[in-house]
């Protein structure tokens, strides 16, 4: 188990945050819906691998991602096609195209396996650009657990706005129902890993952390340490600099 101490930054970092961070650690390292437990940890070590590759730098230099050519400098145990994703997604987020995410599928990655990829590559991400923030290094990824995936598509899901198969509120019954919590709402970030339900009960977790409940979002009166407004302010910076969709 990674202990997740902040002790060297210097700074108090809640508990409830700690424990979020372990929870992710353990559900990333544990069988999901289309990936292994292996595979997953080597999805969040390719993603890390991402942030040194030669060839990723290239590419978000040029004009175009298709202007680079190379190979990418790979962590291991992945296929050429899954690191492919991995290190766009990780490095070059801003240019992906629905062209490309049909290319991607028509070479043989699921929509289900790519949105699990998804939810794994940013979800690590956020922990390790937190670590980065107070000025310590990422924490060690936890040992792979066996297991078999479960491999359940829900039935609910249907192509919509997204580039891929979503599940609307109004057709939220039974296990995936708990995803959209009270009253329906849902973020379309979030319904866009619809498919994988368990990545978007992780990434509600997170977000109740780090941001706020989804309940909450809709209020623009509820507060934190910061008001609402200083909130939406941080979040609409980070997003910008993250070319954030929205």
């Amino acid at each position: 188990m990674v202990a997740f101490d902040y002790s060297a930054a210097g700074v108090t970092v809640r508990e409830d945050i700690r424990e979020a961070h372990r929870a992710l650690w353990v559900h990333v390292a544990a069988a999901g819906t289309w990936w292994t437990g292996a595979e997953r940890v080597a999805i969040a070590a390719e993603s890390r691998a991402a942030a040194d590759c030669g060839l990723c730098r290239e590419r978000k230099a040029a004009l175009s991602p298709a202007a680079a050519r190379g190979q990418h400098d790979a962590w291991g145990g992945l296929s050429a096609l899954a690191v492919d994703v991995i290190h766009r997604v990780r490095t070059d987020a801003g240019r992906l195209t629905r062209d490309w995410l049909e290319g991607v599928i028509a070479a043989g990655l699921s929509t289900a396996h790519y949105v699990e990829l998804v939810g794994i590559v940013t979800m690590v991400t956020g922990v390790d650009f937190f670590a980065r923030a107070l000025g310590i290094a990422p924490f060690r990824l936890s040992e792979p657990r066996a297991g078999v995936p479960t491999r359940r598509l829900p039935p609910a899901a249907r192509p919509g706005g997204a580039w891929v198969p979503m599940i609307a509120p109004e057709d939220a019954s039974g296990p995936d129902a708990d995803g959209y919590g009270d009253g329906g709402f849902m973020p379309n970030i979030m319904r866009a890993w619809s498919r994988v339900p368990a990545e978007v009960r992780m990434l509600r977790r997170l977000a109740a952390t780090h941001y706020l409940a989804v309940e909450q979002i809709p209020d623009p009166t509820v507060r934190r340490a910061l008001d609402r407004m200083q909130i939406e302010l941080v979040a609409a910076r980070v997003s910008a600099l993250n070319e954030c969709f929205y």
